[in-house]
């Protein structure tokens, strides 16, 4: 029977207790929300909301085709202008998805002969981008600057080296500075995806690099998502101008991608202006992400520092990780639950979300479900 595979694998998934569901949500749901990446509130934000209703108003449902045919309007590159303003990049090239985004800068950014040095807790689209690559991916130990320094000094021509600026699933930070130090002892560049920094670390939510003071580096490329801290959909790429103009002429997700659709432009758009005229947000975002761990903690969980707006709380078990987002959801909390194979190291967790716009109730609400409903 074609695909008869499929049932195996169905099989071996449910014994693991690993399957996964999709769980339509309703327009209006009636649980506390730590489970989306909406980190500064701004989703349902009347600005951004009408932002892409007025752009969907203007310039149709949809983009009509790749962005080098009739994809881009001016409404694309006014976002792209102001993106890079904000982080202090050179130049922004929007994609239909920061996957997209993140694809295109690794295939692109690593040719034939090229050495890619990828961070083992790496999101899948940076390890998908290292393995579509024509470069050599060597996978280091996750976090260490060490680690890619030996392979830097082991290698004799171009390089790479690839990494989240915070790490999705435990919300830890890479040494982004001590990373950029090593790559310009060796001559290579740095690629790093800031979708959960963007909005949430920096000078007024500008992101890890600006941060770290490598915003607008010749030798530093970034790429975010408009999905997160912004509320909207799609990715971008920032960096030198004559990166981006490779990347136009090189980078397979651009060139064949239908362009994002104006909606989703027109609302990241708006969020970025009052993320700009509200810097404040930001801050809120890590204070409340400082206050849930601390209160997790205090509770006798395994709850991780959190180095932005991320705090993972470790589980038992694969089949007790999903018991407690049971759980918690029958409560009226929504929180992620992340277990393999979407954890690198095996060790499953509920991945809460600190969203600015939380309050002190809601905080405290959160933390008692939590406790309450812990294997």
């Amino acid at each position: 029977m074609a695909f008869g595979w499929i049932d195996e694998q169905a099989a071996l998934r449910r014994r693991a207790g690993l399957v996964r569901s999709l769980r339509p949500r309703p327009a209006q749901s009636p649980l506390l929300d730590l489970a989306s990446n909406d980190y500064l509130g701004l989703a349902r934000h009347p600005e951004v909301t009408e932002g892409a209703a007025r752009a969907a108003r203007l310039w149709g449902g949809g983009a009509t085709g790749s962005r080098l045919v009739t994809g881009t309007t001016e409404l694309h590159t006014e976002l792209e202008g102001e993106l890079a303003a904000f982080c202090g990049a050179e130049a922004a090239l929007v994609f239909s998805s920061g996957y997209a985004a993140n694809l295109a800068a690794v295939t692109a950014l690593a040719p034939h002969g090229t050495l890619i040095v990828s961070d083992a807790g790496n999101h899948a689209s940076l390890i998908d981008g290292c393995r579509l690559a024509r470069g050599t991916t060597q996978v280091v130990a996750h976090a260490d600057a060490e680690a890619v320094r030996k392979a830097l000094h082991a290698h004799d021509g171009p390089a790479v080296v690839v990494c989240d600026t915070v790490f999705s699933v435990d919300g830890d930070a890479a040494p982004l500075a001590r990373l950029a130090g090593v790559c310009r002892e060796y001559g290579a560049g740095l690629v790093t995806d800031d979708a959960h920094g963007l909005g949430v670390l920096g000078d007024g939510g500008r992101g890890a690099p600006h941060a770290q003071g490598l915003a607008g580096a010749e030798d530093v490329v970034v790429t975010v998502t408009l999905s997160k801290s912004l509320g909207s959909q799609g990715g971008a790429v920032l960096g030198p101008a004559r990166v981006i103009d490779h990347l136009v002429n090189a980078a397979r997700t651009f060139i064949f991608d239908t362009g994002l659709a104006p909606a989703a432009a027109g609302a990241a758009l708006a969020a970025l202006r009052l993320l700009r005229r509200e810097p404040e947000r930001a801050a809120r975002a890590r204070a409340v992400a400082g206050e849930l761990h601390a209160r997790l903690t205090a509770a006798g969980l395994a709850a991780v520092r959190p180095d932005a707006a991320v705090v993972s709380v470790r589980a038992p078990s694969p089949q007790g990780a999903v018991r407690w987002a049971a759980e918690c959801r029958a409560a009226g909390l929504a929180v992620g639950c992340f277990r393999p194979p979407s954890v690198p190291d095996g060790v499953s967790r509920l991945r809460l979300t600190a969203r600015a716009d939380l309050t002190e109730e809601q905080l405290e609400r959160a933390v008692r479900v939590i406790r309450r409903t812990r294997p």
